[in-house]
């Protein structure tokens, strides 16, 4: 399984931003960003070892994240959990490389996810069909609000299927220059192609989303941090913080701002397959 988990998976039509290089850098408390220019990648450190929380789209950027953690200045061996938002390639593509160059690691992913991760491409029908990644092998398969704690850090998984069917966002609190922030890594609410009128492979989907919007709402959040850069705006964000503002990343009101404009554009999608018609 390992040895084939390292065949690469190609997408021509990826986003340039998605391979990209980036400076990493600490976004709060113990957080730091690691991924590329337009896909997130985060190290959540602790007295106790690291968490890694998504892995890119392919091999090339799990070694990207891996050089990025290292110029930081920690080190690959001090990561001891892997763990991912969602079972796609662009977030899940690079673990099977992480797993292999950290072999102490292990891999945590949701009940709903494990199917995709393991087989390599995503579950649930979708007009973009399965978008093959390089397959691994899940060591800790888990449900609704399991606590991953490690020293001083613990993290929450809430399980907010729609995206995909074991979609996974994840909290933590950390302590910025005194003050205790709430962060959120809310897991994907964009429809990205799903078919949401007959699904055959996740025939509750429209009702999961729903499920998903109502969750993420009631999440107290001062920090969102998104899977993707455009989500959230990292990178202006970032800038912000360079130029000497504590709170570029602290919004209280943003989740909620992100919740609603996905779920408008979810109804948008949903009443155009609808009209469309049973035979999608």
């Amino acid at each position: 399984m390992l040895f084939f988990s390292l065949a690469p998976a190609a997408h021509a039509d990826m986003p340039a931003s998605w391979t990209k290089p980036t400076k990493p850098y600490r976004v709060v408390g113990n957080i730091y960003y690691v991924g590329t220019e337009g896909v997130s990648s985060w190290l959540i450190t602790s007295s106790a070892g690291h968490v890694i929380l998504d892995g890119g789209p392919n091999a090339e950027v799990g070694k990207q994240i891996e050089r990025n953690i290292a110029s930081l200045g920690f080190k690959l061996a001090d990561v001891k959990i892997l763990i991912n938002t969602h079972a796609h390639y662009d977030h899940a593509g690079g673990l099977a490389q992480l797993k292999a160059d950290i072999p102490g690691s292990k891999l945590w992913i949701s009940r709903g996810d494990e199917p995709a991760i393991e087989q390599g491409h995503h579950i649930g029908d979708n007009e973009n069909g399965p978008t093959p990644m390089p397959p691994v092998k899940v060591d800790r398969a888990f449900g609704d609000e399991t606590k991953l704690k490690l020293g001083e850090t613990t993290m929450v998984a809430h399980l907010t299927p729609g995206h995909t069917i074991g979609c996974t966002s994840w909290t933590t609190a950390v302590i910025e220059k005194g003050r205790p922030l709430n962060v959120t890594f809310p897991c994907s609410l964009s429809v990205a192609g799903n078919v949401l009128v007959g699904n055959k492979t996740h025939r509750n989907i429209v009702a999961d989303y729903r499920e998903s919007f109502a969750k993420l709402r009631a999440i107290p959040t001062d920090v969102m941090l998104p899977a993707h850069e455009e989500q959230g705006n990292l990178l202006a964000k970032r800038q912000k913080q360079l130029r000497g503002d504590p709170n570029a990343f602290v919004d209280p009101t943003e989740l909620a701002r992100f919740v609603d404009a996905s779920e408008a554009a979810f109804n948008k999608e949903l009443a155009r397959q609808q009209a469309a018609g049973p035979s999608r």
